[in-house]
């Protein structure tokens, strides 16, 4: 798979050109994210909640929790005893923290700066892991996935939200124009930030969906994989058991 940075021109890793990018555009992460999808984006969220329902999961862990809209669904639909929100990015946790003070989530949601690859956690810690638009941001994908298999307790669940690509016609011609060309332009306005905003298509089409996803989960330590197509593709869930 071939990796793609957000700062082509600046030095560094993966990790900390990602972590850099998140806190630059912090601010307007949330009002952007609701532009340039439109709302769709809450939709995906509440069906990933769905499915989490019938596990009555107590102990939960969002990685890359960016600014809390899924933990925060979480604490409230799910109705847990602890959801750690975890993210590399400072300047997001800011804004997530914010949001959960106003809800008044303190008392179940705890916020802390750490690495997907490295999980500050013991083995089998958590009934269920969740991933929304995070997993394609990881320096090494399959060191991430095999950290959230290893603090899974045995028969928990991993549900990873990420993009994915349209197949068919003429929904993949004109997603591929909107991400190409829309999707930038709005970004760098809004944002300031020209090369967060095209990161985001460039990470999305070198990164592996569908069946491909599906067989490096299961190389990943993961016994059952369902997968869940939502909006003609344009994004998937993954439901992943240990």
């Amino acid at each position: 798979m071939k990796q793609v940075k957000p700062y082509k021109n600046k030095p560094g890793d993966k990790k900390a050109q990602v972590k850099e990018m998140f806190d630059n555009i912090s601010p307007k992460y949330d009002f952007l994210n609701r532009l340039l999808s439109m709302g769709i984006d809450r939709g995906w969220r509440n069906k990933l909640i769905d499915l989490m329902k019938p596990y009555q999961p107590k102990n939960i862990l969002d990685i890359a929790t960016g600014t809390g809209d899924l933990a925060i669904l979480e604490a409230i639909q799910l109705s847990p005893e602890k959801v750690i929100g975890l993210d590399i990015s400072e300047g997001m946790l800011k804004v997530a923290k914010e949001k959960v003070l106003e809800k008044k989530l303190e008392h179940i949601i705890e916020l802390i700066t750490g690495d997907a690859e490295n999980i500050p956690y013991e083995n089998d810690t958590f009934d269920a892991i969740t991933v929304a638009f995070g997993v394609r941001n990881f320096e090494n994908l399959k060191q991430g996935l095999k950290e959230m298999n290893r603090v899974l307790k045995p028969g928990g669940i991993a549900l990873i939200l990420e993009f994915s690509q349209p197949e068919q016609t003429p929904f993949k011609q004109a997603y591929g124009i909107y991400s190409k060309y829309i999707l930038p332009f709005i970004g760098k306005i809004i944002s300031g930030d020209q090369s967060a905003y095209s990161y985001l298509p460039e990470s999305i089409s070198v990164f592996p969906y569908g069946e491909k996803m599906k067989q490096i989960l299961m190389e990943s330590g993961f016994s059952q994989v369902n997968i869940y197509p939502l909006t003609f593709g344009i994004s998937t869930i993954y439901l992943a058991k240990k």
